[in-house]
Order: C-alpha cells, then structure tokens, then sequence
C-alpha cells in the first residue's frame, strides 16, 4: 500500500483490511478511550433531555402542565450540575488542580488508542526542519527553582491529544443533537483555529488555538509535575513502570508496527503522521512512560492519604460541623411523568405504602423494562438518602424554588430555597408519612437521622441481555432478551443452591459468569457500600437492614440481572465511612492543590514558532 494511501486513511478516518485491524491490546486500547467518553456521553443525554423538555414546554398551553415541565427542566439540570461539579464546594483553583490530575490518566488513555482507533487529525503539519522539534516549546519550574524543558515534539504529542479530545467530545455532543454553541464546544475544525475565538476556564475570550494551547500545558504541567515528584521519592532515579503497563505500551506499539508496514512506513514515520511532527517511536514510548510513571505517583499520593486512619473524634468533629450531609431519610420514592400522574398515585396509595410497586408499574412508562424494573420494591426504595444522594438523583422534590427566570445562572451568593427537602427532612416527619411535590411522591420509611447502620460488603454475578452492542445500559432490551438473561440468572443461582452455597463458591461463579468487568477478578466483590454508590435496586438490597449473611436474591437494574450475596455488615457505620472519605478527599485536593501551586509553566518565546497551530488547514 503506498504512503499516499495511508494519507488518505487517515483522513477518511481509517479502512483497515480485516487482516489488519487491531487485535486484542487494540481492542482493550479502545474501551481505555470509551471510558473518557462515558461522562460527555452521559452529560450528553442530559442536555438532550432538557432540550427536549423545554420545546415541550414552550408548546404547552396549560399553566399548570407548564410549571410540572419547569421542575423536571430544574430536576435534569441538578442531575447536570452533579455531574459537573458545580454544586462541589470547591474553590475554582481546587477543580483546575483535580481537572489536571485527571488530564494524566486521559492522556495514557488516548496513548495507547491513537493509531488503533483512527482517531487522528486530518492535515497534519508536517515540516521537514525536524530539528526545530528538538527546541524548547515550554519550560516547567518547581518551588526550588529546578528546571525541566519540554521539547517541541512532547508539546505536539500533548497538543495531538489535546486536540483528539476536543473533536471527539464535540462529536459526541453532536450525536446526541445538543447545541455546541451551549457548551463551549462550536469550534470549527475546517477553518484556523486562530481565527476563532472561545471563552476560556477564567472568562477571558482567547482564540480556540490559545484556548487548546492551555489545554495543552496544564496537561503537560500536571504529568511532569508527578513524574517530578516519583523521581524525588525514588532518590533521584526514575522509578520502573509495572511489569503490566511496559506490556501494554509493547503490544500496542507492534500492533501499530505492523500497521505502518501494511502501509510502508516505519513505526516512527506513522506515528508522526498520526500525531505530528517529532512525536516518532523514541518519542512516543518515552512519553507514555512518563504518563504511566506520573499515574502511578498520583494514585499512591491518593491512596496514601485515603488510607490514613482518621480518630473518631475527628470523624465526630467533622460530621457535627457538616451535619446536613450526614442526615439522612429512607423512602419510597417515584417520578411521575406529569404533576397529574403523580396526583393520581399519591390519591391512590394505601397509608401503609403496600402497593406502591403495583402504582410504580402503573404509571411508568410502558416498557419491558420499566414494567419488570418497577416491580421490584427495591426500584422506588432509597434507604439513608441524604439531601445530596436525592439531588444528584434529580428528582423533582429536590428541586430549588427560585425567583430568577428559567435559563438564568443563579448568583453565587444566592440563596437557594428547598421545600420539598424541607418538608421531607423535617423534625416533624414521621414514618408512614406520604407528600407529593411536582411530579414526585414519597412514602417515609424512617424520618431524619444520622444513621447508626453499617456499611456492608456484597458480591454479585451481572447478567446483562444479550442486545448485540456494546452499550452497559441494557433499558431498551426486547422482552425476549430480559427473559433470556432472567432464566440465565436463575439457572446459575439454581447452580450455587445446588453445591455447598459458600461464599467462596459464589465467588468462582461470579469471576465464571459476571458481565461486570469491574468485579470479576475479584468474585464480584464491592466492600464497604454506603448510600449514593451502586444503582437503586442494587443498593437497596444490599442495605436492606433485615439482610443477612449468606443471603442470595435477583435484582433488575438497567444494566442487566445482578444475583446478588451478602458478605455481611462492616461494623462501620455508613456515617463515618462517609465522613472518612470526605476528609480524605479534602485532605488529597489539599495535597493535589499544593502540589500544583509548587510548579509553573511557561511557553518558550522561540519554541513557540515550531509548535503545532492550526492542523486542520492543509498546507
């Protein structure tokens, strides 16, 4: 295959023979790179949601339908805000430094999946001075003064990255047909991106190549600075990459070898194609160790901090500084799809909550899933549900009351009203106790407490229905394909009652049968469990306060059919592995933000002619 054929491969995107397309390291290279695009994918649906919420309401006559379509528009956009981290409480110096800690496990993602999965940019600069790319594009300086340059060809491989990142979230927004203009991503990749202009993290209004160019060394900054620090805890030398990552990085550069010989190339000729000038193999390998090695500092600065053992005064301390995020209701609870529906199921729920399932089932939508998932009490049950786990959960009673108008930005310092929070997490609450706000109703179960249960540990074997993709959320599985993965399920759990129905013996079944990855080298196993971590059936089963130790039970989730065990209780109560992991967290940005402020960067005068510019604009 000639070299004008790879150019044009590239261009349209990649069209690999069968013979040459990525094998296995490929293949666990790309669900790396679709794991960065979970969250914009998720966030994605979001925006859609309210965009398809509010046309419903600018076409709505009636009033009172009008303001029930205005609190689902205010319930999606706490889902968005949860998952954005506006409502964090964190300074805006704080998100920069968790932001850039992030941008060194995105990195080693989008590394090892570049050349596997296509995802290169078109019309790559490609000078022949290629010893411009040994010049200093930027320099890095920590608290003592030490410095560390950064060569032109690391800056364009960051700048590659950067770069990939920004197209392909911008493509996942336009697959799910939400504005780009809405969410600073309307940049246009067929004209300079110097001639554009964007609003950058601070405000400023900055071209998009100065807005990438930011990108660009925070990302560098964040990586050198860790890989710094390993080599100082490692006296001074550069510690080894596990046996694991120096495999990884292995196998994907031979995939990519044979590919650039398909093609006649060498591996440092493709690579350079695919990323930019100076980024050749020697380049590439050292890079991605550096990344390995940065990710791997980070995580032990993480887990050092997250395994410190805090006293329980301190525990005690924070927690009654803090007390409304530690208190806590268990409900029944259900999203209506209108203000009357849920009316209708408030009138018609009996005061001791027994049909609420069958109400549940009523008034979903009419689904195979909906119709299966509702019938189970643990879909509408939320056991020690702080205020904050029902936010995030966007239901309509956690909803603010403001004055200002639909669309605008609160203030910072506004103060937000809740009362459908209010009421539930009210003194006067008792059990038995049923409201409906908007479109949501709620039975109490157990009114305001700071919880005294335990945390618990569980395992579980994912069946998940057969639907021919890839997708985790399985919600739209025929009727057929939920029957298939329930008689699945039943027949492994028929399997573990038939033999000595130890824990041991549910675990080899899990690591034998599960469809979570995440669990499977470990029998299925998730230990300390406390509120607001799993799907609602799954943790509610595993809360449930009459659970015992050997139990066994089927959940439905939108995942799939989990055959759930129950290790046991921890002893812990859920309040204080909350208020453990809290103080750890602040405890780790505080550390992160530390870190962050010992260390500058500072792009190179000269250097910054030979970087990469505006690589979309043929030459």
């Amino acid at each position: 295959m000639a070299k004008k054929d790879l150019n044009d491969d590239i261009l349209s995107g990649g069209s690999i023979s069968d013979s040459e397309k990525p094998d296995k390291s490929a293949k666990k290279a790309a669900r790396l790179e679709k794991k960065t695009k979970k969250t914009a994918e998720k966030r994605a649906k979001i925006e859609k949601e309210i965009k398809d919420l509010r046309e419903k309401r600018d076409s709505e006559t009636d009033e009172k339908a009008k303001a029930a379509l205005t609190k689902k528009i205010d319930a999606a956009k706490n889902k968005l805000d949860a998952l954005s981290g506006k409502k964090s409480g964190l300074a805006s110096n704080q998100l920069r430094v968790i932001k850039s800690v992030v941008a060194v496990v995105i990195v080693l993602a989008l590394l090892v999946t570049y050349v596997a999965t296509g995802a290169v940019r078109k019309g790559f600069i490609h000078s022949t001075l290629q010893w411009t790319t040994g010049l200093t594009a930027a320099t890095i300086e920590d608290e003592a003064g030490d410095k560390i340059r950064i060569p032109v060809s690391t800056f364009n491989y960051y700048f590659a990255n950067s770069y990939n990142n920004l197209m392909s979230t911008q493509q996942t927004y336009e697959q799910y047909g939400i504005s780009l203009e809405d969410n600073n991503l309307d940049v246009d990749f067929d004209i300079p991106l110097s001639d554009q202009t964007t609003t950058n993290e601070d405000g400023e209004v900055v071209t998009w190549l100065e807005y990438l160019y930011e990108q660009v060394l925070d990302g560098i900054k964040s990586t050198y600075m860790y890989y710094n620090e390993a080599v100082k805890a490692n006296g001074g030398e550069e510690p080894e990459i596990t046996a694991e990552q120096q495999s990884e990085l292995e196998d994907t550069l031979d995939q990519y070898e044979e590919t650039a010989k398909s093609y006649g190339y060498t591996l440092s000729a493709y690579l350079v194609q695919a990323m930019g000038k100076g980024v050749t193999e020697n380049v590439f390998r050292r890079e991605a160790k550096i990344s390995y090695i940065a990710q791997n500092y980070q995580s032990e600065m993480s887990d050092t901090i997250t395994e410190e053992e805090y006293t329980d005064a301190d525990l005690e301390t924070y927690r009654d500084s803090n007390i409304d995020d530690f208190q806590a209701v268990s409900v029944r609870i259900f999203e209506a799809g209108s203000e009357d529906d849920a009316i209708a199921f408030k009138n018609a729920l009996r005061s001791d909550g027994s049909n609420f399932s069958d109400l549940c089932v009523q008034y979903s939508e009419d689904t195979a899933y909906d119709r299966s998932y509702y019938a189970q009490d643990e879909a509408s049950t939320k056991l020690y549900a702080t205020r904050s786990i029902l936010q995030n959960a966007g239901y309509a009673i956690a909803t603010a009351d403001h004055d200002h108008e639909e669309g605008e930005e609160h203030s910072e310092d506004e103060v937000l009203e809740y009362p459908g929070l209010d009421w539930l997490f009210s003194a006067d609450r008792q059990a038995g106790d049923i409201y409906q706000y908007s479109t949501t109703v709620v039975y109490v179960l157990q009114p305001v407490q700071v919880p005294e249960a335990s945390s618990v540990n569980v395992r579980h074997i994912l069946i998940a229905p057969d639907t021919g993709d890839d997708s985790s959320d399985k919600s739209s599985a025929t009727e057929e394909q939920w029957a298939a993965a329930l008689e699945t399920a039943e027949g492994i759990v028929d399997e573990f009652n038939s033999g000595d129905r130890t824990e041991d013996s549910f675990a080899a079944l899990a690591t034998e049968n599960t469809t979570d990855s995440g669990s499977a080298s470990n029998g299925g196993l998730y230990e300390n469990v406390v509120p607001g971590q799993m799907v609602d059936a799954f943790e509610s089963w595993a809360l449930d306060p009459d659970r015992r130790s050997g139990d066994v039970g089927i959940v439905q989730t939108q995942y799939g059919y989990h055959i759930m065990y129950f290790v046991g209780d921890t002893d812990t109560p859920i309040w204080k592995v909350s208020a453990q992991s809290a103080i750890s967290n602040e405890d780790a940005n505080s550390a992160a933000e530390e870190l962050d402020n010992a260390y500058s960067i500072k792009m190179n005068w000269f250097g910054r002619f030979y970087i990469e510019k505006d690589t979309d604009i043929d030459a």
